[in-house]
């Protein structure tokens, strides 16, 4: 959404803050009406976490992006992975039904961090890891942070290297001082037809997937906590990122990367191919004119790339 419209939304909310903070919490309890939780929840030192967990065979770990929830895998991944796998889907701390684990932002470690932890909990001691766009650098945070913990890594359009841009005025508005009064206001007033139009951005220039749009609960990434907490995020990225580069070299387990040649939100030449030449035996697919969602767009090319590292893992 351009920040000229974020502004005159939060101009909008202090000349009627009481109504539209009263609208928001009604879109935020009509969000999770809508959308309700999909799978479980288990406590980690008393946070609780949402899950989804389907199949069996070697454990398979999904960790989604920013502005998503687990829902991202359940539209098709999960159901198709099952049969070869035990697939664990998260929502990340702060998104979808996972709490945020403190209001001043959680780091890719952090959440690692409750993830392994997480994961352990339901005897997921050694799972392949896949991560799409800011969760391939929780995946890297977690094999990075917890070696022993993780077979291998699947990396699709992965946030992975620093980046020349500055953080978008967006992020700056819905995680910065004027927050709670913006985030009311977008929760409140968002258009539906600008939150299809988000969607397809982010998978252009491919098409939207029938049904994913009805599917993903996009509602629940505008709830004012939820828009918050993954702006706080998304500013202590690059930082992140830079601290976690030197340790590439010594990453010592099988790691795919995917990356989309047409993605414009995570570019490839930016992000995958130096982490891929940086990281010992990665494999980097590249796939021509596909945007920042390989694993709806070209889900066969994701499955194999499972599929090889679990055998470099000797899982299969």
């Amino acid at each position: 959404m351009p920040w000229k419209v974020l502004i005159s939304l939060a101009v909008l909310a202090l000349a009627g803050c009481a109504a539209t903070g009263i609208a928001s919490d009604r879109s935020a309890r009509g969000a999770v009406e809508a959308y309700p939780p999909e799978g479980r929840f288990l406590e980690v030192d008393g946070h609780r976490v949402h899950y989804v967990e389907k199949g069996s065979g070697p454990d398979l770990v999904l960790i989604h992006g920013a502005s998503g929830n687990l829902r991202d895998w359940t539209y098709d991944a999960v159901d198709r992975l099952a049969p070869r796998y035990r697939v664990i889907a998260f929502d990340r701390p702060g998104l979808g039904y996972t709490p945020a684990l403190s209001a001043s932002g959680d780091s890719i470690f952090d959440q690692a961090d409750l993830l392994v932890a997480a994961a352990r909990q339901l005897g997921a001691d050694r799972p392949i890891v896949v991560g799409q766009s800011y969760g391939g650098a929780v995946a890297l945070a977690w094999a990075a942070e917890h070696p022993r913990h993780s077979a291998g890594l699947v990396l699709l359009g992965a946030a992975s290297q620093t980046w020349e841009d500055s953080l978008p005025a967006f992020y700056r508005l819905t995680g910065g001082p004027l927050a709670p009064l913006a985030n009311s206001a977008i929760s409140a007033l968002a258009p539906e037809s600008r939150v299809q139009d988000a969607i397809r951005e982010v998978f252009a220039p491919n098409p939207v997937p029938p049904g994913y749009a009805a599917h993903i609960g996009a509602e629940l990434a505008l709830r004012p906590a939820t828009l918050r907490a993954n702006a706080r995020q998304r500013a202590s990225l690059k930082a992140e990122i830079a601290a976690l580069l030197p340790r590439y070299p010594a990453l010592d387990l099988p790691v795919e990367l995917i990356h989309g040649e047409a993605d414009r939100i995570v570019g490839p030449q930016i992000h995958s191919v130096p982490t891929a030449r940086a990281i010992p035996g990665a494999r980097l697919t590249l796939l021509p004119d596909v945007g920042h969602m390989p694993q709806h767009v070209a889900p066969g090319v994701m499955d194999a790339a499972i599929d090889r590292v679990a055998r470099r893992a000797g899982l299969r």
